[in-house]
């Protein structure tokens, strides 16, 4: 086994992000607020395009709080992607709400438009949906969103793992009531941990900030009319973020220049398929992902066995929510019978390594690895 470890996607820092920092503690800056998290708002919003922004402790706390802007409450419906990670769900549950899961297409493996209308043939008055922009790759938003607004329902994008990403020219995130961004470890960019959310109505991003500190009234003493969370960024931690947005469209690049790596070293296997990239978009390529053909022999416990045998990291796609045993419970919506579209990915799909440290020996290795567990 090789003693150097090759992560799937891990911080890749630069120095900048010291000096943030340094300034936070130079200044006494490191309690919660501070000029840091003021800048890292601007700038996210200004990248974005969004009106404002708020630095919060975590994507899902920035899930959460657009959820509850939204209006949700005990016992409504929220329309949901299936197939992402557990964190886009569990603040429905928080508000013990309803999520009612809807499937995939196989275009970009987002939210289907398609299921997505039957689902409101079931549910009519859901009270917002949220659609993830799955590994990078923009979702079918247009008819998304037309959907939602023929419905006079919120549209909430999940764009933890999309910034930077684009569809028809537009940062995601930016479309919806509400856009959320997650900063952390294997992000794109990292805080370490933390999120963003971003809208163009600033009164309701003047309410998230309110209630991620505590919804404490302006009083002079502590004052509290309704329930409050912990849930803002620290000046430090928003200081490792103002530096790694120096390095945004950097870390794009070499994702993309991975995806486009591993899409050509495997054009003569007809067996592995790349993740699609929607053509009305531009993905970020945060993870580059393959799907094996049904009946194949070579399955991808096989791959992530070859490569782990070399001391090299690779991840199963997420599991539907709808297969797992918490949510066992609730709805999934589907266009045809039988296997979903999700369960397929999932069934046959694998994250390869995507960390933008990989040196091009790291990917040979790689590469040569997979074409080996194909007889290539």
């Amino acid at each position: 086994m090789s003693k150097k470890r090759i992560y799937l996607s891990c911080p890749t820092m630069h120095g900048e992000e010291q000096q943030f920092v340094q300034e936070a503690f130079d200044t006494n800056w490191v309690a919660p607020l501070g000029p840091n998290v003021n800048e890292f708002e601007k700038e996210v919003a200004a990248y974005t395009g969004s009106k404002a922004a708020a630095a919060l402790s975590a994507g899902t706390a920035a899930v959460h709080l657009a959820l509850k802007l939204a209006g949700v409450k005990e016992g409504d419906i929220v329309f949901v992607s299936d197939l992402t990670f557990s964190a886009t769900c569990n603040p429905i549950c928080y508000e013990k709400a309803i999520p009612v899961f809807i499937d995939s297409e196989p275009d970009t493996w987002n939210m289907d438009p398609k299921a997505l209308e039957k689902a409101f043939e079931k549910y009519p008055n859901p009270k917002a949906v949220v659609c993830v922009h799955l590994y990078g790759t923009p979702a079918k938003i247009d008819e998304l969103m037309q959907i939602c607004q023929r419905h006079h329902v919120p549209f909430i994008e999940d764009a933890a793992e999309s910034l930077s990403a684009t569809y028809k020219g537009k940062q995601t995130g930016t479309f919806g009531k509400f856009g959320i961004f997650s900063f952390n470890g294997n992000k794109i960019i990292t805080t370490s941990g933390g999120g963003m959310l971003v809208s163009d109505d600033e009164e309701l991003i003047a309410k998230a900030r309110f209630l991620s500190t505590q919804a404490r009234d302006a009083a002079r003493h502590y004052q509290h009319s309704q329930i409050g969370y912990n849930y803002r960024m620290s000046n430090v931690v928003a200081g490792i973020g103002r530096g790694q947005m120096l390095h945004l469209e950097e870390h794009k690049a070499i994702k993309k220049r991975i995806y486009e790596q591993y899409k050509a070293a495997f054009a003569d296997i007809e067996e592995i398929t790349m993740n699609p990239l929607n053509p009305d978009g531009e993905s970020n390529c945060w993870l580059s992902c393959i799907t094996i053909a049904e009946g194949c022999p070579v399955t991808y416990e096989q791959l992530m066995d070859a490569m782990e045998e070399h001391n090299i990291e690779s991840r199963p796609i997420w599991k539907p929510m709808h297969l797992q045993p918490v949510f066992a419970d609730y709805d999934f919506i589907q266009v045809k019978d039988g296997i979903s579209v999700g369960e397929d990915i999932f069934n046959r799909g694998l994250c390869l390594p995507s960390d933008i440290k990989n040196t091009e020996e790291d990917m040979q290795n790689i590469i040569n690895i997979v074409r080996g567990c194909f007889g290539r």
